[in-house]
């Protein structure tokens, strides 16, 4: 099955970042590698974290590590998402360059489950009208991340600050994404009453929608992406990956808000049958 780099956070009392990337392709039967960018003790959204960033000089010592390995050999995606800093970006790109790079797909006599490394890039930049992030670290994405990503799955905030236009509903999402000129999938995109998570590439253009919940737990945007990559990988159209993608975060959500969940129930809620009323079809995305 593949192997994944998920360059990402680290966040041990709360269901976000990385921990639950690498839990959802965990999920699928995928090898995830995760090197994290910071070590924090909830989401900032609770209060004050704990924790730190990961020093670069550690963050990069990490990645050598595993480069030493002969595993950039056999790495089939690299997932990244949020970073603390300028420079984790750039060591990140750096990576991304080294994995395309090897010539020969082969370490240890084992060969790469890919014929070539997808890079998806998670945008972490901002939420909700406002960036998270400093403009370094935002800037860098954009700089050094944007432009090597085969796939980009921005909100709908960081799809218009990516792109400079706007993205209040889905004709003007779907502009922005073909702006971007790479595949697209893009959530929290208004839809009147409800919320449309959109994919977009060269060839597809696709749309799911759902009800606008008045509270959800914080994660929804890592697992949507960590689930679409692993359908992805594991051979699944874009149309067919949306559909299972957006029914694993619209069924959780569902669980969420009926078992009173505080942070988000991933893990717990694959242990349950998909709730009848969670399945979500695709229709085409017009704009």
């Amino acid at each position: 099955m593949p192997l994944v780099l998920v360059l990402s956070s680290l966040v041990s009392g709360s269901r976000v970042g990385g921990g639950v990337s690498v839990a959802a392709l965990q999920a699928r039967g995928i090898d995830a590698m995760h090197v994290p960018t910071v070590l924090l003790g909830r989401h900032p959204g609770w209060g004050t974290p704990g924790g730190g960033a990961i020093g670069e000089d550690l963050f990069s010592g990490t990645l050598d590590g595993i480069e030493a390995n002969g595993l950039f050999a056999l790495t089939d995606a690299v997932l990244t998402g949020y970073f603390a800093s300028a420079d984790q970006v750039k060591r990140a790109a750096e990576a991304i360059d080294a994995i395309r790079a090897v010539q020969t797909r082969t370490a240890h006599n084992v060969c790469a489950y890919a014929p070539e490394p997808l890079i998806a890039v998670d945008p972490i930049i901002g939420d909700h009208g406002k960036p998270y992030v400093p403009d370094a670290v935002a800037d860098a994405i954009r700089e050094e991340l944007v432009p090597r990503a085969d796939l980009l799955t921005p909100n709908a905030f960081e799809l218009a600050w990516l792109t400079g236009l706007p993205v209040r509903d889905g004709g003007e999402a779907l502009t922005a994404a073909k702006a971007l000129g790479k595949p697209v999938l893009a959530s929290s995109i208004p839809a009147g009453d409800d919320i449309a998570i959109h994919y977009a590439d060269a060839h597809t253009a696709v749309s799911v929608t759902h009800p606008r919940l008045d509270k959800v737990p914080n994660g929804t945007g890592d697992l949507l992406t960590a689930a679409f990559l692993a359908e992805r990988l594991t051979g699944a159209e874009p149309k067919a990956a949306l559909e299972t993608a957006a029914t694993t975060i619209w069924d959780t959500l569902l669980k969420a808000r009926a078992w009173e969940a505080f942070e988000l129930p991933d893990v717990t809620a694959r242990l349950h049958p998909v709730r009848e009323d969670a399945h979500l079809a695709a229709r085409p995305l017009t704009g």
